[in-house]
Formats: structure tokens, sequence, C-alpha cells
């Protein structure tokens, strides 16, 4: 199992300590650094500077919203992180939520699976540098009515296959991701749970053109180091309210119903109802611990090692830290000390 290093969206202030963070976790041998994009920092521009103070490190979009981009611009921005990079590029995509994919982009955010179907498609079609012709439900190139004509990218291939990943938390999304992609970008995993992600997943690459290819399973998973696994997890409370309870509708909050499907019903619905009214320290109080240990890496060092090896055993590829401190220099420690706890587990 590799370690990823997961950086979130940007735009906050701490570009320089996300930064220091990526070319410390390459030094240390991380396989890929990932970030992500809300309506903020865009990712593709992250990832470029990234790339450009870096050598070997991966550089991974986690995730690249679909209603965000055409499927040949996010073809050309694969294509150019690719080359520049030296084949170090991931493509890692979602569909965001309604509030983001309607309220920011102005995109519908109806029949996801099916519009995330096409957008791969079209996705994989220019980067192999095929003339794009398309005719489906959600997109139709070139139009029919116009003066637009089929085109190919004029970007020389770079000889590097780009990885489609896909940020799936839902079970049919799961399934859509074995199907089509070349792995997958967990949150909120839990190993012992798991086993009915990674389920899903395997019914869609039963039914996809290459069941037995390579498949990625790499997760997210905050990290937060010290002695006491109580106050380590007071660490993680805000991200894991903001997710569970405030991240979309009250109707479309996709984490909150991965906490409920993980047995967390009655706490999941607290969570939800204290940061709706605003209600933010409470919402981050109310969540449990225990579902703040099940998807984290928390406490001292043999006992992230003992939890790193539970991963690998629930078979996970990837586990990528998003290492939590309050200075840079306690996020710096949380890389290094989950480095060495890899070691030692010897994963």
């Amino acid at each position: 199992m590799r370690l990823g290093l997961s950086t979130g969206s940007w735009g906050q202030g701490g570009e320089q300590d996300n930064l220091a963070l990526a070319v410390r976790a390459e030094e240390l041998g991380y396989d890929v650094v990932w970030a992500a994009e809300a309506y903020g920092f865009d990712a593709a521009t992250v990832l470029a500077w990234i790339g450009a103070r870096t050598s070997r490190i991966h550089l991974g979009a986690g995730v690249l919203q679909i209603p965000g981009r055409t499927p040949a611009m996010t073809a050309m921005t694969a294509a150019s992180l690719d080359t520049l990079s030296g084949g170090r590029f991931r493509l890692g995509l979602g569909v965001s939520g309604p509030q983001v994919s309607e309220g920011w982009h102005g995109v519908r955010f109806a029949k996801p699976l099916g519009r995330t179907r096409e957008y791969v498609d079209i996705v994989r079609m220019a980067l192999a540098r095929q003339t794009v012709r398309y005719q489906g439900e959600h997109y139709t190139l070139p139009l029919p009515d116009g003066p637009g004509k089929a085109l190919r990218m004029t970007a020389a291939p770079s000889g590097h296959r780009v990885p489609v990943y896909l940020a799936a938390v839902n079970p049919k999304n799961l399934e859509l991701c074995g199907e089509i992609a070349d792995g997958w970008l967990g949150i909120f995993l839990s190993p012992e749970f798991a086993g009915e992600q990674l389920a899903s997943i395997r019914a869609g690459l039963a039914r996809s053109a290459d069941p037995d290819r390579p498949f990625e399973l790499d997760a997210a998973v905050p990290v937060a180091v010290g002695a006491d696994v109580a106050a380590c997890a007071d660490l993680i409370r805000p991200y894991a309210a903001l997710y569970v309870g405030g991240m979309g509708s009250r109707e479309q909050n996709f984490y909150n119903r991965l906490a409920r499907r993980m047995g967390y019903e009655e706490a999941a619905q607290q969570v939800q109802d204290l940061y709706l009214a605003k209600q933010f320290r409470d919402a981050a109080a109310a969540v449990p611990q225990q579902f703040i240990d099940d998807t984290s890496l928390l406490g001292p060092p043999e006992r992230i090692a003992e939890r790193l090896s539970r991963y690998a055993e629930a078979g996970l590829t990837t586990i990528s830290v998003a290492p939590a401190g309050r200075t840079l220099e306690e996020r710096l420690h949380c890389l290094e000390v989950v480095a060495k706890a890899a070691e030692s587990a010897g994963l």
C-alpha cells in the first residue's frame, strides 16, 4: 500500500504551507499529492504550481468538477498537466453536489450517473487523440445545427496514459466507478465498512469490458498525531461536521447518507440539524468520536501503524493522508510519523 497526500481545496491563505507539505511528501517517498476544488482556487492551477516545484511525486486532481468544464476542456487540461509534468498527472473527476453544480456553475444536477459516463467517454476519446464525435443524451459533438466540425486534439501525445479516477460515495456511483474508471477516490473510509463499498466497485468491475484490469483504490484519510486520542479527534471534528452536516442540502448530502449507512443514523441527523441551524461548534461536538476514529488515523505512532495495516488488509492501494495540526510543523510531523508507521508496519 502506497502513501499519498491530500491537500484539500486551496485559497484560504495556507498556500505556502500546502506547498511545503507537498515538497516534504516527495522527500519522504509519498506517491501522489491530491488537490481539490470547490468554489475557490481551481485544482489545475494548483497542481501546475506544485508540479513546477517537484520532480517525482504524482499530481492528482481530486477532483476536477464535471459541471465546471466541458469534457474537451478537461481533456486539454489533463494533456497539459501530464505532458508538462513528465507523465505525473492523475485525473480525478466528480459531479460535485447540486448546490455547487447549479448555484455556482449553472449546470443542472439531474442524472449525474449518465452525465459522468458520457463525460468520461469524451475525455478518453480526446486524450487518445481521436476525432471527437459523440451522440449522447447529455453531450453532442459537434453540434448538429451549426458550423462546428469534429476535431482532434492537436497536442502531441505524451507517451503516458492519464488514469481516470472517480470520486464516489453512493452505491450506484461506486458501481459506475468500477465499470468505467481506473481508480476510486474515497472519503470517510472505515476499514471495517470498506467491504460494502468495495463490493459495489467490484460489481461494476464485473460489468466492465475488462474486469481483470488493475484498479486503484485511494482514500483520503485525516491524520492527527498525539498521545491523547480524544484530543486528536477534536482536530478533525470541524472537517467531519462540515461534510456530514453542511455539505449539500438536507435532502442531498451524500456524506450524511454514508454516515447513516455506517450505523450513525441518529448522530448524522443531529449533526446536520445543528450545522444547518448555523450552530457549527455544537455540530462539531456532536460528531461521535468513534466515527472520527473509524475514518481517521489518530493517536501515537504505534496506533497509527496498526490502523494503516487495517486499511491495507481491507484492500486499499493508497492512503492519502490529510494532516491535521495547528501549525505547519505539526502537519509536517504528521507526514513523517505516517511514513515511519507505514515502514514499521511493513507496508
